[in-house]
């Protein structure tokens, strides 16, 4: 149902209500006069307008509650500028006009005892709807409130997933630049001066084609790079990145006792590109052991053949309590986009007796494609 659905039956229950609570008054009283009757169908109409006027809605009903009994389209007119007014003077000056009216009626002596009863029923009686008004809008401005705070929360984080990501294409962009541009630059060159030494026409004209395309190659690989890096932040240095060789110096920098296993069938290195993603996996993966698993054993295996790069990190569980450090895993979302660019595939996930598995497998000669 929708808000404005509800509010028209929450309108309709009301208007029955106030009006039953007039006809009971009406009905009880023996010597009822026509003014009071009046009184009383004005007030139950006045509800028709709280929402668009509530002040004058609560001005209209409160003649009923001078000459009647009739005291539920006044609550439900107080009820309704607690709820609205931002203005609590407002507020008061409302109770205290539908306090006065609601103890009109009061001719009859009371004793001391009956008198300060009856005040505490009518404090009682006024109190609720402000209460209950002033209730239902806090909680209305908590919930836009919370409302508020999950869509900042929601912001942030795609933030930091852009960032993230962003901070994984530089540095994609920038192994793209070391590794290929470097050698189409060198098949430039070699072609270049294959055209200039070339002792017949159809090899000078291969050469010639080979350096057109190198050339060109160039040109698109520049606005790769260019699509790759963030368009805006600080420049990443492009600089060597390290590889598998690299592996036995990561796991005794990371400190986490380590079994490393590596089986090779293909006696070839991977690609530049797929060395360094194993690379990055391996050091999250240790990363995240030191971290989150304190205390634990790990063994890497690594298996090399001629169609692909497997890695496989595995933890034991924690021995001791992890200390509680922020972590959004970032670093595992940037191992995802890079495995996807790679062609491959990045399995992460809890293994065997609270342990851990990071699991990444990458084409052999893969290369970074969008």
């Amino acid at each position: 149902m929708t808000p404005r659905g509800r509010r028209l039956i929450l309108d309709v229950l009301t208007i029955v209500l106030a009006g039953a609570d007039a006809a009971a008054s009406i009905m009880s009283d023996d010597h009822v006069t026509t003014i009071e009757i009046v009184l009383g169908a004005v007030a139950v109409a006045a509800l028709l307008i709280r929402r668009r006027a509530p002040y004058l809605a609560l001005i209209l009903t409160l003649p009923a509650l001078i000459v009647s009994t009739m005291a539920i389209a006044g609550q439900i007119a107080l009820f309704t500028v607690a709820q609205r007014s931002k203005r609590l003077y407002l507020i008061v000056l409302s109770a205290l006009a539908f306090f006065v009216c609601f103890t009109a009626l009061w001719r009859t002596p009371y004793s001391g005892v009956d008198t300060v009863l009856d005040l505490v029923y009518a404090t009682v009686f006024t109190a609720a709807p402000v209460w209950l008004g002033m209730l239902v809008t806090a909680r209305a401005d908590l919930s836009e409130k919370l409302a508020e705070i999950e869509r900042a929360r929601r912001d942030q984080e795609e933030l930091v997933i852009e960032k993230a990501v962003a901070a994984e294409r530089s540095a994609l962009a920038r192994e793209m630049h070391d590794v290929v541009s470097h050698q189409v630059s060198l098949i430039a060159v070699q072609a270049g001066a294959l055209q200039v030494t070339a002792s017949d026409r159809a090899s000078a004209e291969a050469a010639r084609t080979i350096r057109t395309l190198s050339v060109r190659t160039l040109d698109e690989l520049r606005e790769m790079v260019g699509v790759l890096r963030p368009s805006s932040g600080p420049s990443v240095e492009l600089a060597p990145q390290p590889g598998i060789d690299d592996l036995d110096s990561l796991v005794a920098a990371s400190q986490v006792p380590t079994v490393i296993q590596i089986v090779r069938t293909d006696p070839r290195d991977p690609s530049a590109a797929v060395q360094r993603a194993i690379y990055r996996a391996a050091q999250e993966g240790l990363t995240n052991i030191a971290k989150h698993a304190p205390g634990a054993n790990a063994r890497l295996s690594l298996r090399l053949d001629d169609r692909q790069a497997c890695l496989t990190l595995t933890n034991t569980k924690p021995t001791r309590a992890p200390v509680r450090l922020p972590s959004a895993q970032h670093g595992l979302l940037g191992l995802y986009e890079r495995a996807e660019l790679l062609g491959g595939s990045l399995h992460a996930g809890p293994h065997g007796d609270g342990g851990f598995e990071l699991t990444i497998t990458l084409p052999f000669h893969g290369t970074p494609s969008r």
